[in-house]
């Protein structure tokens, strides 16, 4: 038999803080995200009730969609024609114009009462955001100086996930994930000394938990490809600029031209 035990040590979990905020914008870019204060992050569930004979017999939560907050004391200067404030000449910005979408990433604390705050973290990433700025007070200048807190009501259209109802956020809980898994997904979401940051989609997010050890091919239908070594056993770096993939399965159409494909290591 088993007595539930409370207040054991290292089992009094918590979470704080918020760091390394990054906006995604849907050029490819990445930029950092300075300044961020607060992140809220909720829905617009509603609750439906069914009676029978005046009695309850069923309470239900309607799916709902994503709403949340963003607070910073300062924010990327791309993000402003994100919001509406688009720049018409250098030092000119017309305000009020339509926004566009973004996506973002940032990460949270996990702490217990053995390690404090280095427990571990969340990585939280979301897609397809939309922005409505609040309105903002400029004071007059006093001593002690007070900054201006900048506040954006969030929205979001949801993509696809398969097999699952599609979402805005997801999260990655580096407590819970191998890692060479963790290592993979923060070279690509922070960018490594050889690669510039960007950010997958859902289901390539989800494709990583699956395939370590594994090349996989992403065709960004543009003309470009991208190639990712989850397990660091096919793609050497030749010089700054060179690289060379072995082991992969390769087809060659002509002395120049090959496709490449996803593949896994051989078994051993």
């Amino acid at each position: 038999m088993t007595v539930l035990q409370w207040d054991r040590v290292g089992q009094r979990f918590f979470q704080t803080g918020i760091d390394r905020g990054v906006l995604y914008l849907h050029d490819g870019k990445a930029v950092v995200w300075n300044g961020l204060t607060a992140v809220e992050d909720g829905s617009l569930q509603e609750s439906q009730s069914y009676f029978l004979d005046g009695v309850k017999y069923l309470e239900k939560l309607a799916p709902a969609d994503f709403s949340g907050k963003l607070r910073a004391f300062t924010y990327p200067t791309e993000f402003d024609a994100l919001v509406g404030i688009t720049p018409v000449a250098p030092g000119l910005f017309y305000h009020d114009q339509p926004p566009k979408s973004f996506n973002l990433a940032y990460r949270t604390r996990l702490g217990n009462d053995v390690d404090g705050t280095d427990l571990g973290y969340k990585i939280h990433l979301f897609y397809n955001l939309v922005a409505n700025t609040d309105p903002y007070m400029f004071e007059a200048i006093r001593d002690p100086l007070k900054p201006v807190e900048f506040g954006w009501n969030l929205t979001g259209t949801p993509p696809i996930a398969k097999g699952f109802r599609p979402t805005v956020h997801i999260s990655i809980d580096s407590t819970q994930i191998d890692e060479d898994t963790l290592e993979t997904i923060e070279g690509i979401i922070w960018g490594t000394p050889e690669t510039d940051p960007w950010l997958p989609t859902i289901d390539e997010i989800r494709d990583l938990f699956q395939t370590l050890g594994s090349l996989i091919i992403i065709d960004n239908g543009d003309g470009t490809w991208q190639a990712i070594d989850t397990g660091n056993e096919y793609i050497t770096m030749v010089s700054p600029t060179e690289f060379r993939i072995a082991n992969a399965d390769a087809t060659y159409l002509d002395a120049t031209t090959y496709t490449i494909s996803t593949t896994h290591p051989d078994p051993e």
